[in-house]
């Protein structure tokens, strides 16, 4: 059955019938019902795709991430998706880890017209960004410098954040640094790493040593052992929450440590998860929440059409815990 059909049992306009299926359609309650029950009676179910094609809005938004199972981009991709779906727009994961074609994986995505773009992984260039999807103006959400007439971007500043913290820990009596990496290669881990060296800098330190994990919790306990043995370090700085709890669990377990005493233990993201009684782990935190209002606050202003580039900067805040 068409919509045309259902509007002639239905004794309306095929427009009514569209609003009838758009939750935020102006439509009376009793007519909308009216019309629902007809479209059951029938069998009837809008068309999507071809609605599409009418108003050249597929509703759809492409998410670039790289991985689901990180516990970082878990907590903000489902706050990300349940705030699209408020808005009737649909998301469409796209996971880059442990996949060979990502050009071929983003090519796939733009040949259903999405509306939006949001690339929150670091594992593909802007430019490749820009030429795939070129029906829309993508979402950069990273560290790395952008200037781009058609990416928007938001952009993250903890450099206030690592100045406090370690000013704690040096007061505490702390001088041998370490940090430990997730992925050498990522701007994330590059300008983490700057905003903790300036600090230590301005107070006559620096990094000892250094480390290579993988953002993983066997990552951060492995390579913590060695560290702590090896290079008689004080201080760890993680590159996020999840190898931190690695580091503490091996500082206590293996070498006998105690946090912030012997040992103070930093993470970076402030999930949710480290501040549970069982980690309180001092951590560099991100206001996921409002890290998502900015992400939406980009799409409303594409879809309002709003000249752009955009820019949004976002501060982290030290959360205090007992590692530190």
């Amino acid at each position: 059955m068409t919509s045309k059909e259902l509007a002639k049992l239905a004794g309306v306009s095929s427009a009514t019938i569209s609003r009838a299926f758009s939750p935020d359609s102006r439509i009376g309650d009793a007519t909308r019902e009216r019309i629902l029950a007809v479209a059951r009676e029938h069998g009837y179910q809008p068309n999507a795709i071809a609605r599409s094609l009418n108003n050249q809005r597929s509703r759809l938004v492409a998410l670039v991430v790289n991985a689901i199972g990180n516990p970082c981009e878990a907590e903000e991709q489902q706050l990300l998706v349940h705030r699209l779906q408020a808005r009737q727009l649909l998301p469409i994961i796209l996971c880059c880890a442990d996949h060979d074609d990502r050009l071929q994986l983003m090519r796939l995505a733009s040949t259903y017209q999405v509306d939006h773009v949001v690339v929150f992984s670091d594992m593909v260039s802007m430019q490749d960004a820009v030429d795939i999807f070129r029906t829309t103006k993508p979402i950069i959400v990273s560290f790395e410098p952008l200037e781009h007439k058609s990416v928007s971007n938001i952009r993250i500043d903890g450099s206030a954040a690592a100045d406090e913290i370690v000013d704690k820990i040096v007061k505490d009596g702390k001088k041998r640094f370490a940090y430990m990496t997730g992925t050498n290669s990522s701007w994330i881990d590059k300008l983490r790493r700057q905003w903790f060296s300036e600090a230590l800098a301005k107070r006559g330190l620096k990094f000892e040593a250094s480390a290579f994990g993988d953002y993983t919790y066997d990552s951060g306990f492995k390579e913590s052992v060695m560290l702590i043995h090896r290079d008689k370090v004080d201080a760890i700085i993680c590159g996020n929450d999840v190898m931190a709890i690695g580091a503490r669990d091996a500082a206590r377990r293996v070498l006998g440590k105690t946090t912030p005493t012997d040992i103070a233990i930093v993470g970076q993201d402030g999930i949710a998860m480290a501040a549970w009684d069982c980690n309180d782990l001092t951590t560099l935190s991100l206001d996921h929440v409002a890290f998502i209002d900015a992400v939406m606050e980009l799409i409303e202003r594409h879809e309002e059409d709003l000249e752009g580039p955009h820019s949004i900067t976002l501060t982290c805040t030290a959360r205090w815990g007992s590692t530190a």
